[in-house]
């Protein structure tokens, strides 16, 4: 007979008493891990491309004894273990690197170049730390089966593609991620961070990231001559209202005890000085935590672009088309608060209370949060891995300077500190939801 999530999340069939916490060793582990991760680094593929690096997961958690399934939603893959009754863990991690020329002088950094489908040549990076989640999450998969008398259930580990494009928990999902394979009864992840040290873990309750919106806004008018702005309609001017209104929805429609950001990200219109053109385009993202505020950003949107053009004395015919790109949208990430605490107690066990850090939550996105949003109500939770060498972060913190951020080409994890910690942080955290009673 299955439980429901409440009853079940936190229970293991098994009478038998398990430790709650693995004391770990990696000296011997940690060159293999290096060399994998440096092999990572140097070779990544952007979004959707993913397939040699699918391949090197599979091969990884097939010799670690995993039933392993490739090209799953793409290039994604899942290994399952299972060892005995007991609750489904899930670990997840992204592999897809960005279109960053790498610029931080390492001598393993990347030199990938591809042809992206504009046809320019563009540097490929793991500038937003898919690497290190890589490495982390082999080494973890390599310790719980190295520790496998220390837990009993089902390890579930996923690799998941095309997280910097929002589209790979979506398609892994769709494929029947958690009725083909299997139902986790908790799903982790860690994210490394470019603004705490390495060898400390950073995290939070509930929402600890944002939704993501794009949203394209094309403003109609009546084009012609510069010199003669009053036979036409203006779609700049137009824009220009608009992009001021939009403020308005943050500042004076939602409340202010609701994270909400309306950012125009891209204007553009016109092709000459003396023309005025017939449309104005718009790019947009929407970032919040409470899904109904996303809801009232979109609604507010439309409703504001086709108040003003109706004041500028357009019909209904030349409103402006308002298109929320829903394919790429991601819902926030919301911790499991009875979960993340469990998660927390084991990682302060693991590598200490002093190096477990409490954080405010940001508002970037992440797909991760898909996965605690299905019908099954599977309770999720990620964690921050610090990535900042510890000399550069103390150097940054004296003199006020700024460290160099995700996505950025100069970011440059301290990978010899941050791995071992995140293998610690994450077999703990397994191990502790394993044997939670």
């Amino acid at each position: 007979m299955k439980i429901t999530y409440l009853a079940a999340a936190f229970m293991i069939a098994s009478p038998l008493t398990y430790a709650k916490s693995l004391s770990l060793d990696l000296t011997k582990s940690m060159p293999a891990i290096e060399k994998f991760y440096l092999d990572l680094h140097q070779s990544p593929e952007l979004s959707y491309h993913e397939q040699e690096t699918g391949k090197k997961i599979a091969s990884q958690l097939t010799n670690l004894g995993f039933d392993v399934t490739d090209n799953v939603g793409g290039y994604g893959v899942v290994g399952i273990y299972k060892n005995g009754t007991g609750p489904t863990i899930m670990i997840r991690t992204d592999t897809d690197g960005l279109p960053i020329t790498e610029q931080t002088g390492k001598p393993y950094a990347s030199k990938v170049q591809v042809t992206n489908e504009h046809g320019n040549k563009v540097g490929v990076m793991h500038g937003c730390g898919h690497d290190i989640h890589m490495s982390s999450f082999i080494g973890t998969a390599e310790q719980l089966i190295a520790h496998k008398d220390k837990w009993q259930g089902t390890l579930m580990m996923v690799a998941q593609p095309a997280e910097e494009v929002g589209g790979g928990a979506k398609a892994m999902l769709s494929e029947g991620l958690f009725s083909k394979y299997a139902k986790p009864d908790h799903v982790i992840a860690l994210h490394v961070s470019a603004s705490v040290p390495a060898g400390k873990v950073s995290m939070k309750n509930e929402y600890t990231m944002a939704s993501v919106d794009s949203v394209d806004i094309t403003i109609k008018g009546k084009g012609g001559h510069g010199a003669y702005p009053h036979t036409t309609v203006d779609p700049v001017v137009i824009a220009a209202r608009t992009v001021l209104a939009l403020q308005t929805i943050t500042s004076r429609e939602l409340s202010p005890l609701e994270p909400s950001v309306v950012t125009v990200g891209s204007i553009h219109g016109g092709s000459k000085h003396n023309v005025i053109s017939d449309e104005v385009k718009l790019q947009l993202t929407l970032r919040s935590y409470n899904p109904e505020v996303r809801t009232a950003q979109i609604a507010a949107i439309k409703r504001i672009t086709a108040g003003i053009a109706q004041s500028a004395g357009l019909t209904e015919s030349h409103y402006p088309v308002v298109h929320v790109h829903e394919d790429e949208s991601i819902p926030s990430t919301y911790n499991n608060p009875q979960q993340t605490n469990i998660v927390r107690s084991a990682i302060a066990d693991a590598i200490g209370e002093t190096n477990v850090l409490e954080t405010k939550a940001v508002m970037a996105g992440e797909d991760f949060g898909l996965y605690g949003r299905t019908d099954e109500n599977i309770p999720i939770t990620l964690f921050w891995l610090g990535g900042v060498n510890q000399q550069q972060y103390t150097n940054a913190m004296k003199s006020n300077q700024t460290l160099p951020s995700l996505h950025s080409s100069k970011f440059a994890p301290d990978y010899k500190v941050a791995l071992p910690t995140g293998i610690k942080a994450m077999s703990n955290a397994a191990v502790a939801l394993f044997n939670n009673k």
